[in-house]
């Protein structure tokens, strides 16, 4: 799908999950079409966010359009954040739970990102993606 600026248009639907498990299955479907490998970390799906595998090339300029915007806001807010903090701790290694036992408190005291502003920095970070949500 093109704009009129000849980008090509992505679209991720927030009706199609309420968790972060869902979210990784959606831009798996989405943006790894036809490719044998799925998202299933942070640092996962920003790695795809580079292309070059998947449904567009390394720094093809795109249109990320994720509808159903504020319902991801809700289920990747404040609770499924700290849900997904306190399973890190709990597992221990390989991650740093000094790290994120820092990142659970700010989030607390209402200073730290919830997984759905992280995800928002992860696309703004690569400047070859426009984000629209709707």
């Amino acid at each position: 799908m093109l704009n009129s600026d000849k980008n090509k248009t992505i679209c991720i639907n927030g009706s199609h999950f309420s968790d972060l498990t869902g979210f990784y299955e959606e831009v798996s479907g989405v943006l790894m079409k036809d490719v044998d490998w799925e998202v299933g970390t942070l640092d996962g799906f920003d790695d795809i966010l580079y292309g070059g595998f998947g449904v567009f090339e390394n720094n093809e300029k795109i249109e990320l359009i994720w509808k159903e915007s504020e319902k991801s806001k809700d289920d990747l807010g404040i609770s499924a954040t700290k849900d997904f903090y306190e399973k890190k701790i709990k597992q221990g290694k390989p991650f740093n739970v000094e790290l994120i036992q820092q990142k659970l408190d700010q989030l607390v005291s209402g200073k730290g990102q919830t997984l759905f502003e992280i995800l928002i920095e992860i696309i703004e970070s690569h400047k070859n993606i426009t984000l629209i949500l709707k």
